[in-house]
């Protein structure tokens, strides 16, 4: 349990760190704006504390968590099918197929050991934190800007590197050596990217900006947890590869 507390206390400077950022990059936009990303950057924190400790002080709690995420984000995923006539069913049938099969990834790694657990999200949180921070700080180059207008080329290097480099920090959660750490964390950060990819895609798809407004300032379910459930199925499949 005290290196649970001492990561938390990391994962605390990380996100005083962030706050820094967003304190720069929204010091001269407009009130309304700054509200909006103040709001989303708490909520953050706050859904980051619940995952963090539903994992920290009992992983079958976060089974339970991992099957909520899974069962709503199939829901908000018919919803916006429903909601456009049903349009596009081949390309929502094709979406089916894939949720499900990072779906049951997701739920095999939520129940791995809970060390393993704890690192990767912890990987994914400073990824899709640090990619945003470093994207609005230093983003020029759009990445895809047919798809996601928000995502830059700069704002994925940012993340990957320190989410990446951040594997030596949280490594002590799980036995493993550095490289399989570095491995594990590199692999995490693709399946989320991809994951994320993919979200921006259906919505694109079928023009919204959101899945739903279940959570302020993130929108819904599978806005804020795609990383999460495509994260969790690139260690499950790593996990099968390299038997962590």
């Amino acid at each position: 349990m005290k290196t649970v507390w001492i990561v938390y206390i990391v994962i605390l400077v990380y996100y005083l760190l962030g706050t820094v950022g967003i304190y720069f990059i929204n010091r001269r936009k407009e009130p309304q704006i700054k509200r909006k990303a103040w709001i989303k950057h708490v909520n953050y924190f706050i859904i980051t504390n619940l995952v963090f400790f539903s994992i920290a002080v009992n992983p079958v709690i976060f089974r339970y968590v991992a099957a909520l995420i899974i069962i709503v984000g199939f829901y908000e995923l018919f919803k916006l099918y429903r909601g456009s006539g049903f349009s596009h069913k081949g390309f929502f049938l094709a979406s089916i197929i894939i949720l499900a099969s990072l779906s049951i990834g997701f739920y095999c790694f939520s129940l791995m050991d809970k060390g393993l657990i704890l690192f990767a999200f912890l990987i994914i949180a400073i990824f899709d934190g640090f990619s945003q921070v470093s994207g609005q700080l230093l983003g020029r180059t759009k990445l895809f800007p047919k798809i996601s207008l928000n995502k830059t080329v700069e704002g994925l290097i940012g993340g990957s590197l320190v989410a990446v480099l951040s594997a030596f920090v949280f490594k002590n959660l799980f036995t493993a050596s550095s490289l399989k750490a570095i491995i594990l964390a590199a692999v995490v950060v693709v399946f989320a990217f991809l994951g994320d990819t993919a979200k921006s895609l259906y919505k694109r798809k079928y023009n919204v900006k959101d899945f739903s407004n279940l959570i302020p300032g993130h929108g819904g379910f599978l806005d804020r947890f795609d990383s999460l459930i495509a994260g969790g199925a690139g260690v499950t499949l790593l996990g099968l590869i390299m038997n962590f």
